[in-house]
């Protein structure tokens, strides 16, 4: 059966594959963002493309309510729209610190609950978290980011046992290292906040690893398998992951005591 879709942060990277890709599959695909600019090509393909501020209760009211009207349904919502805000916490302003969590968490959890009273009366719905292996560890400078990651997976482990009940599933995807946009505006903002001060050494190191290791990134379609699998499925996953190093990082964590974990994490920053 081919579904309603609607895919947050589809301007770019991972969001804007996802909404090629599952258009292909024969689906309605509503791809929303800031930079409606940025999505011209999805819309020539055929994508339903509107505008859509997560941190604008308004802008996602509207979104959900244009869907309902020209749909009469809701089945998926991909929560997808993010992005990293890194540098020493003593040094992060509280503005950024609060952002962060506005767009992360706040907005995924506001169109949850927007989408949450169709997907009950129909008895069926997808809800599709982005998080990021970066839920499950915590890396220097990336606190407030890993602090939104680790709520976004909190917030879907409790949402999947309440709305089980009402035939409603909802995944976690955890995607590794991934070619895109986010890990440029990472480091260059770890520079910034960090790049002169006590944090300075550490700052440096941690940009120049990301963009020595960006050549090693995973093709954005490496997630979209997991999606297409997670939306096709009868009995999906609660989590799927993939993408560069996500697997053995992953794996490693389960395994090894903090202290040795945090002795790994800091060798590759010396």
């Amino acid at each position: 059966m081919k579904k309603v879709i609607l895919i947050t942060g589809a301007s770019s990277g991972m969001g804007k594959d996802f909404a090629i890709e599952l258009l292909k599959d024969g689906h309605t695909v509503y791809g929303a963002a800031r930079r409606v600019d940025k999505m011209a090509d999805l819309q020539a393909l055929g994508v339903k493309v509107m505008a859509m501020d997560v941190t604008n209760d308004e802008s996602m009211v509207n979104g959900i309510n244009t869907i309902i009207a020209n749909e009469g349904r809701i089945d998926v919502l991909i929560n997808n729209a993010g992005f990293g805000s890194y540098g020493a916490i003593e040094e992060v302003s509280m503005d950024d610190a609060r952002y962060q969590l506005e767009v992360n968490v706040i907005g995924a959890a506001r169109l949850m609950q927007l989408v949450l009273p169709h997907m009950r009366k129909q008895h069926f719905g997808r809800i599709i978290n982005i998080s990021s292996i970066a839920g499950k560890f915590s890396t220097p400078l990336g606190g407030w980011y890993h602090a939104s990651k680790h709520a976004l997976e909190a917030l879907s482990d409790s949402v999947r046992n309440e709305v089980k009940q009402f035939g409603i599933d909802v995944i976690i995807i955890e995607p590794g290292g991934v070619k895109s946009e986010w890990a440029d505006i990472a480091m260059d903002n770890a520079i910034k906040v960090s790049g002169n001060g006590a944090y300075q050494n550490m700052a440096n190191r941690f940009a120049q690893l990301g963009k020595q290791q960006g050549h090693r990134m995973s093709d954005p379609k490496v997630i979209t398998r997991l999606i297409k699998h997670a939306i096709a499925s009868k009995k999906p996953k609660t989590r799927y992951s993939g993408g560069y190093m996500a697997k053995p990082i992953l794996f490693l964590r389960s395994l090894l005591p903090d202290r040795v974990f945090d002795k790994l994490l800091m060798s590759q920053l010396k």
